[in-house]
């Protein structure tokens, strides 16, 4: 099996995180403080102060990945980003010895579970969705995949000229604009409810099953139809695309802001602690 940055090593930093959790585990299950456990004992800052330097280091990978044109050198920094960035769950919430208020304090914790929460998501997308995207466009581009669809849009057009004027309408209306791409949520959705191409074979089914047409029409209407379903397939597959990559990307656009958050509440729990307390 190919070492992945999930498999790294086997499983090297899925090792290192399990135990520097179960050491922190043990600490706080053998921790007996004067009062309620909190981030202001001696295991509180101890807990603090590494959870505080692992989101420091965890974001310097950023900054490290951009240096580098090849991402083979920079699979033993991913396992770790994702593997130690998981232990920071139980570090984190040890740390706060679970007592939470309406406070920078738990905000900072909020934000880390908001970073978690998307690097997790960024890891499985990762993991699946480009299998997902290769298997969608086979030998196609996205380039080309636009392409043929322009070309058989001219050839839909040429064929509906030899029918009734309203099968033309709707099939020059289906070519008249691109069905791809739109707002964020209908990307996502990997659907298009008004596509005018699907609404243009229905009608030309419907056209079929009535049975009026003579041998001459229904061969021109097979034609066409059959030029629309390749081009409604190449639509599907195209929207797929977009989906996959839209939630490739998207994802960053949360945990990279949410990072950059993390850190300034950090900085503003660091300070609020030292010297307002």
């Amino acid at each position: 099996m190919q070492d992945s940055f999930l498999t790294y090593r086997d499983f090297l930093f899925l090792k290192a995180a399990g135990l520097v959790g179960l050491l922190a585990v043990v600490l706080y299950v053998g921790h007996t403080p004067m009062d309620v456990p909190n981030g202001g004992t001696w295991l509180g800052y101890g807990l603090g102060t590494v959870s505080f330097l692992l989101v420091l280091w965890l974001a310097w990978f950023g900054i490290r990945k951009r240096r580098y044109g090849s991402a083979k050198p920079l699979r033993g920094w991913l396992s770790a980003h994702v593997y130690l960035g998981s232990a920071l769950l139980v570090l984190g919430t040890l740390h706060t010895g679970l007592q939470f208020g309406w406070n920078v304090h738990t905000l900072a914790y909020a934000l880390m579970l908001l970073v978690i929460g998307s690097g997790i998501f960024g890891t499985v997308a990762y993991a699946r969705l480009p299998r997902l995207v290769a298997a969608n466009r086979g030998r196609q581009t996205p380039e080309a995949m636009v392409a043929e669809i322009s070309s058989l849009d001219r050839e839909a057009r040429q064929a509906a000229m030899a029918l009734d004027d309203r099968v033309t309408a709707m099939v020059v209306a289906a070519s008249d604009r691109l069905e791809l791409g739109g707002s964020l949520r209908r990307i996502l959705s990997g659907r298009e409810p008004s596509c005018r191409t699907a609404a243009c074979i229905a009608h030309l089914e419907d056209l079929a099953a009535k049975g009026t047409l003579g041998l001459e029409e229904g061969a021109k209407l097979g034609t066409l139809v059959r030029l629309l379903y390749r081009k409604g397939e190449l639509l599907h597959r195209a929207r797929a695309d977009l989906r996959y990559r839209a939630l490739l990307d998207i994802w960053l656009h949360v945990h990279v802001p949410a990072t950059a958050l993390l850190i300034a509440a950090l900085v503003a729990h660091v300070v609020s602690v030292f010297f307002f307390w």
